[in-house]
């Protein structure tokens, strides 16, 4: 799968280390998120940790002429957000299936 990522204009470098995260990380929650849904004006969102173990939210859009990724942002989880985020990841381990 190729990923694609935004270019700051002014420095010419991925958007995402703006907030301290790499390409290779955001690689690792996009091939195995623990949760990917639809966002807002045809945007997706992947919550996944990494091999490191933090915790992301990816911003992505997929390219509807070939199977490329274009992500647009990525940033750590912290505070209620990721609190949120786990407390719904346990409750689908509790239901057996992704949360209605």
């Amino acid at each position: 799968m190729e990923i694609r990522f935004y270019i700051e204009p002014e420095t010419d470098r991925p958007h995402i280390e703006f907030h301290g995260v790499s390409t290779r990380e955001v690689r690792q929650v996009l091939e195995q998120p623990g949760q990917d849904y639809a966002g807002y004006g045809g945007a997706r969102v992947a919550i996944g940790q990494t091999q490191a173990g933090r915790y992301l939210k990816v911003i992505y859009t997929r390219s509807v002429r070939s199977s490329s990724l274009f992500v647009i942002t990525a940033y750590a989880l912290k505070g209620n957000e990721l609190r949120a985020y786990r407390r719904r990841i346990r409750r689908q381990g509790k239901q057996g299936g992704p949360p209605a």
